[in-house]
């Protein structure tokens, strides 16, 4: 338990405002997105300056608190809950600073704890564009994404966060400043550091600041919804659509399930009756998005889409990309308890998955809308459930692993973008072999001996 001579120290260091201590104050900070059992921290810290964020690091290690750096607490694995014992979390929105938006070397710079959509919008503003586009980006940070390699709706073309990380300045465990790649567009120089640190999960340093690569915008884009009778062809059309060599910059998936859903929550007009949704966007050279979209078309009517609706208008557009945002929020509204997986598979393997998730939907008895960037074969099965229902949350658990088994011999992984924290620590060792996982802890042991950096997530420990 911290000392009150340390806290005092916390306090001399940080600002006594900025070191919480109260139970009421604690208690919102012992959970995140995740349905796992909260955990209280002994102890919530927010420096506000880099000095007071490397003193931070640097005392918990000093008295063998184990530290947990939270964003604002979006992700979906568990990897924000703090430790059983002397939890210490690290809020980062007192560090939340756009640095620096350089238009003639396309990079900008800013604070771990700065918001994905504001700083978006502020790099759009000067004629660029940030391509990563997390569903929490409205609230969710850019350390964050950082730290969970985060994705979104248009990494079937741009990638994820990981392809947009130019350098990552962090702490190490004993508060000292290291300093990773550059701002330049070749840079090549030491270990790849950045590498390590993008989807680390808090486990290996404390970011400090993140330098991002940014690109010109697209200068023309189409976006469509495609309405099929039968879950197989929309599913078969997203292979035809890759197999075609056409990347979208989102090719999206709603079930019958999910499309319902949202049409009771937004009443945006939605076909009901439909088996399966494709929200399609190309972008591009103007020349090049008029010829793929009609290709597009084409594919999805050869392969049984009863009707094709192209946005017309920006507002036409932005109502088709409110369709899928408001998946999860509308889900969210059936049960007390939403479980949303992010179980992904190669590309050719999509129809396979999208049959198994329904069976074992009814093998189990249980509620799954299944939505999600089915481009790039990452499908969010949601499960919607009450997790006060013992005997069905049991099913849960099993569904889930089988939903994982699945995915693993269709050659998938257990994670597209929300990364495994706790919620999917216990399933690494399907995935990855025991040297992989014995490497893994062994740097981890190197580089924190006190196993004092969000011990527990991604190889347990």
């Amino acid at each position: 338990m911290a000392s009150s001579s340390l806290i005092k120290e916390f306090q001399s260091l940080l600002g006594a405002e900025n070191v919480m201590t109260e139970e009421a104050d604690r208690q919102v900070y012992a959970y995140d997105s995740a349905v796992l059992d909260p955990v209280i921290p002994e102890l919530v810290v927010r420096p506000t300056t880099s000095e007071a964020l490397g003193h931070a690091v640097r005392l918990c290690n000093e008295n063998q608190l184990p530290l947990t750096v939270r964003g604002s607490g979006t992700n979906l694995s568990g990897g924000t809950i703090p430790s059983k014992k002397n939890g210490v979390v690290v809020v980062t929105n007192g560090l939340n600073k756009i640095l620096e938006i350089n238009t003639e070397d396309l990079y900008a710079r800013v604070q771990p704890g700065a918001i994905t959509a504001p700083f978006a919008q502020a790099v759009a503003e000067k004629g660029l564009f940030y391509p990563p586009d997390p569903g929490s980006q409205s609230v969710s940070t850019l350390g964050g994404n950082v730290a969970e390699n985060a994705g979104g709706l248009r990494g079937l073309k741009y990638g994820v966060t990981k392809d947009y990380v130019m350098g990552v300045d962090f702490f190490d465990v004993n508060g000292q400043l290291i300093q990773s790649g550059g701002r330049t567009v070749k840079c090549v120089t030491g270990l790849n550091l950045p590498g390590l640190m993008v989807g680390s999960e808090g486990t290996l340093g404390v970011f400090n600041e993140i330098t991002f690569k940014l690109i010109p915008p697209p200068q023309a884009s189409q976006a469509m919804m495609a309405v099929f009778d039968s879950v197989d062809k929309a599913s078969e059309a997203v292979s035809a659509i890759i197999a075609h060599k056409i990347v979208p910059c989102t090719l999206e998936f709603l079930d019958q399930f999910t499309i319902r859903t949202v049409e009771e929550f937004r009443h945006a007009g939605l076909p009901t009756e439909a088996k399966a949704l494709l929200l399609i966007e190309v972008d591009g050279h103007p020349v090049q998005v008029e010829e793929e979209a009609e290709k597009v078309r084409d594919l999805c009517t050869k392969l049984g889409a009863t009707q094709i609706q192209v946005a017309g208008t920006q507002a036409e557009k932005d109502a088709i990309w409110q369709a899928r945002r408001d998946a999860l929020p509308a889900l969210a509204r059936l049960k007390p308890t939403t479980v949303l997986e992010d179980a992904t598979v190669p590309r050719s393997k999509i129809p396979a998955m999208i049959r198994a998730i329904g069976d074992i939907g009814t093998k189990y008895d249980l509620t799954i809308g299944t939505f999600g960037h089915a481009g790039d074969g990452n499908l969010h099965p949601t499960i919607l459930t009450d997790r006060r229902d013992k005997a069905e949350f049991e099913r849960v658990d099993q569904a889930i692993e089988e939903i994982f088994n699945t995915a693993l011999d269709l050659g998938g992984t257990l994670s597209g973008e929300h990364g495994i924290g706790l919620a999917k620590r216990h399933f690494m060792a399907k995935e990855v072999t025991a040297a992989t996982l014995n490497y893994s802890r062994k740097l981890k042991k190197a580089l924190d001996p006190n196993e004092i950096l969000n011990p527990g997530k991604i190889i347990g420990g």
